[in-house]
């Protein structure tokens, strides 16, 4: 790999590349299309699988197609006025509301929590180091994924380098590649100490039982409590996660990678915080990407009647 095509791979998220990469793989060896393809041939496959996909996976093959087209020199098909008018009659003729992660219900964080911190003391009894170092690791990505609002393959990228923590005081966190940073100049967040479900003390806390002081900050451990050191692949964390919470006796069959983010927006929003200072907090350029992880009850204040368990006082 030369140096020019090492820094164009970098310019692309590791997720999307493979993601492009699969529908062009579904585009020509699973349906037998041909590039470059033409707007006729790129209709018909929209049409074929108007059925059986979800418009935004629909969407997702063609920003695919797009991409490799105009890397290639070629024409963009995917712009003709015929692909265009194709995808709007998919929409109008196979609506479906969008597919949302349940939000985390605060509840749900406390009993997870309190489960693994009742391990924890029941592993340094018992000199348990693998049950020790799982309770502690899994109670930091909660608590740090929830407060800091973080998406599941932030959390996996997260490293020691990148993240001063004091305890007592708060953690600063550097993400030198997010969704949100189309300029890939790279951002940093902020997260207080708090007087409960605190992410700054459970992320010191796991790094002083696993020994690291340097790379991934989430490594995968296996049953005999073996930490190797590579970070979690982020494709694996909504299995983690479920497993996380089934662990502590808490329903996660709806959770996924994005509730511990939509899950602190719903909790912000239901204490009060403003729109303007939610999307600073999270990293949110503009409202309607904000609004998407908001729970709508959250809007009709006191009069909603909110799942057991979601309150609205201010825990930590």
């Amino acid at each position: 790999m030369t140096d020019i095509e090492r820094y164009v791979r970098a310019a692309t998220r590791d997720n999307t590349r493979r993601s492009y990469q699969a529908a062009i793989e579904h585009f020509e060896v699973r349906w037998g299309g041909f590039l470059p393809a033409t707007a006729d041939s790129i209709a018909r496959y929209l049409v074929e699988h108007a059925e059986q996909h979800a418009v935004s996976t629909l969407r997702q093959r063609l920003a695919a197609l797009s991409q490799w087209h105009v890397s290639q020199g070629f024409p963009d098909p995917t712009k003709a006025p015929l692909v265009r008018q194709v995808l709007r009659g998919i929409r109008t003729l196979h609506p479906a509301p969008p597919k949302q992660a349940a939000p985390l219900l605060l509840q749900h964080l406390q009993t997870a929590v309190a489960r693994f911190e009742q391990e924890a003391l029941q592993a340094q009894q018992q000199h348990d180091l693998a049950t020790l170092l799982r309770a502690r690791r899994d109670t930091a990505l909660l608590l740090l994924g929830f407060w800091r609002g973080l998406r599941g393959d932030e959390l996996a990228r997260l490293r020691i380098e990148h993240i001063q923590a004091e305890a007592g005081v708060g953690l600063t966190l550097f993400l030198p590649r997010s969704k949100g940073d189309r300029e890939a100049l790279g951002v940093q967040h902020r997260t207080p100490a708090l007087k409960a479900l605190c992410p700054v003390t459970a992320y010191l806390q796991w790094l002083e039982v696993a020994g690291i002081a340097h790379g991934p900050v989430f490594r995968k451990l296996d049953r005999w409590g073996n930490l190797g050191q590579a970070p979690l692949n982020s494709n694996s964390l909504v299995a983690l996660l479920r497993g996380m919470l089934e662990r502590a006796g808490v329903p996660a069959a709806l959770y996924s990678g994005h509730s511990l983010r939509r899950g602190f927006a719903t909790w912000a929003t239901a204490n009060g915080w403003e729109l303007k200072s939610l999307m600073s907090y999270i990293g949110w350029k503009d409202a309607k990407s904000a609004l998407r992880y908001i729970d709508a009850a959250q809007r009709f204040g006191d009069l909603a009647v909110l799942p057991s368990g979601q309150e609205r006082s201010l825990i930590p």
